[in-house]
């Protein structure tokens, strides 16, 4: 083999390794997005429009603890502080009246969601921020040169859905949330108290979007209105995934976030998102509970 043939190998093999690094990556981040909707949608009924607000108050924690000069994991007891604060005071006097009205808490939820951008916007501006990475430069995986940090964020995510699942099918708090979804009656009347369980669950969904606005701080343009994309892709997951379940949640990043990275790579990033959009419709459509049906 000649050199340039080796050379156009070596070169389509580095190609593939990035895009599978590319949709590996677009995946995880998108169910750590979701994952918070999940919780909050998928268990307890309740549709948060604010959950990409969330997103939005773990990325501005972030730029607080760089403009104050402090390292960037001083960002994760701020925001999960702030969001737990936030959802505490949001479940305690609007969303425990709601339950398992999802129009009522959608209404309610989107004028919150509306409240919040504007409180943000008024102390921070509407300008685009940006966040250094703690952790610059590249290393080498599987022949294809990739950013560190990705690398980094990967492999925590990777190691964060293995521990939650592991929890979740094996502890006790589990299984009393499992109780509370499928018989809430039931649950009461053994003794769980599912007030406090669905407050918990709730503060929970919301923080794990502070958590997943940490973790994109430093890959994204932090403003006001960033959460709205990521609200729409936590739709888009949940509908093709199903609810209640995290491996539907982890099945249908996998394909909002596959097709989405291949299609934008062959076409344009516009291509990729009208794609997600039309297999989101054929499945609300044809397979309207999702993939993966409730555990």
């Amino acid at each position: 083999m000649s050199a340039q043939a080796t050379t156009a190998s070596e070169g389509r093999m580095e190609l593939v390794a990035l895009q599978g690094l590319n949709f590996v990556y677009i995946s995880l981040t998108l169910a750590l997005v979701a994952l918070g909707l999940a919780v909050v949608f998928g268990l307890l009924g309740v549709m948060n429009m604010a959950h990409g607000e969330f997103v939005m108050l773990g990325a501005y924690s972030v730029l607080v603890v760089q403009n104050a000069g402090l390292p960037l994991l001083a960002a994760l007891p701020l925001a999960l502080a702030v969001c737990a604060a936030v959802g505490w005071l949001l479940e305690y006097f609007v969303i425990r009246h709601l339950y398992r009205r999802p129009f009522d808490t959608l209404l309610a939820t989107w004028g919150l969601a509306i409240l919040m951008r504007e409180i943000v916007e008024a102390v921070f501006g509407r300008d685009y921020k940006s966040v250094n990475q703690s952790l610059p430069g590249t290393v080498e995986v599987f022949g294809a040169v990739y950013p560190a940090y990705r690398v980094v964020l990967m492999a925590l995510m990777v190691a964060f859905f293995a521990g939650l699942f592991l929890w979740y099918r094996r502890s006790n708090t589990g299984a009393r949330i499992k109780a509370m979804v499928s018989n809430p009656a039931l649950a009461t009347a053994v003794g769980v108290n599912t007030a406090v369980l669905a407050r918990g669950a709730f503060i929970f969904g919301v923080c794990m979007a502070g958590l997943a606005g940490v973790a994109l701080a430093p890959l994204v343009r932090v403003e006001p209105y960033m959460g709205i994309d990521y609200l729409l892709s936590s739709f888009f997951i949940l509908v093709v995934g199903g609810l209640g379940s995290l491996v539907g949640l982890l099945v249908g990043s996998t394909v909002i976030g596959g097709s989405d990275a291949i299609v934008s790579a062959i076409t344009s990033k516009t291509g990729g998102y009208m794609t997600v959009l039309v297999i989101s419709i054929l499945f609300l459509w044809l397979r309207p509970n999702g993939i993966v049906a409730r555990d």
